[in-house]
């Protein structure tokens, strides 16, 4: 029996039956507030869960760059994917020390290596949900963020996958791409009155040297 009936029934003043309307309305209050007690916990849960993904990236984030890149992202989620492979690792060979009988840390090993692969899937998938640090005012909040929770509401959460990441990285290279041949016409239109000119002006000094030519010719001639 909950806390909550037992509040509700120590009120009464007598006793109830068990299908009165009363019961039945204690038993809905009750509900409501077990339901709201476990929405309470479960949401800490994963504010705290949340808190440990952000303050892990900070530790990890390479400085003096904001906003993130795609390329960067990619590696910095991979790596947060494989962060707890050294401890996998340590956990396997501990246990392949000869004359050990039992698995030590076997249940710890197996909720790692869950959640690599649960973290691995949802790469490969719809992807990690993490700060948009490639928006750089998202990126610097995040750098100087201190691990308090109630500042959460204030980040963009943005899911980053496998291929979402190739993606952006390809977009970047080709927009970098075509701002190069951008600047590169620019430069070539600049430059080609300069061309002209020069053209011009050779074709002038041309000219004058073949009238100075056939001025020399008729006074020889004469």
């Amino acid at each position: 029996m909950s806390s909550v009936i037992k509040r509700e029934l120590s009120k009464q003043k007598k006793i109830l039956h068990p299908n009165s309307r009363k019961v039945r309305a204690i038993a809905k209050k009750s509900k409501k507030a077990i339901a709201r007690e476990h929405t309470k916990q479960t949401g800490t849960v994963k504010q705290n869960l949340i808190r440990e993904k952000m303050l892990w990236m900070i530790d990890h984030m390479v400085p003096n760059i904001c906003p993130y890149t795609p390329q960067l992202t990619a590696e910095l989620i991979e790596k947060y994917i494989a962060r707890n492979d050294e401890e996998i690792q340590w956990i396997e060979e501990k246990n392949k020390l000869p004359g050990r009988k039992n698995q030590s840390h076997a249940s710890r090993k197996d909720i790692l290596r869950m959640n690599k692969e649960r973290e691995l899937d949802d790469y490969n998938g719809c992807g990690i949900e993490i700060p948009n640090i490639l928006n750089s005012t998202q990126c610097e909040m995040l750098r100087e963020w201190d691990g308090d929770v109630r500042w959460l509401p204030n980040f963009t959460f943005r899911r980053f996958g496998k291929r979402h990441v190739e993606e952006l990285t390809t977009q970047r290279e080709n927009t970098k791409s075509e701002e190069k041949l951008s600047k590169k016409s620019q430069v070539t239109e600049k430059s080609s009155p300069k061309e002209n000119t020069a053209e011009k002006i050779d074709d002038k000094k041309e000219e004058m040297y073949a009238q100075k030519i056939n001025m020399e010719t008729e006074n020889i001639l004469k």
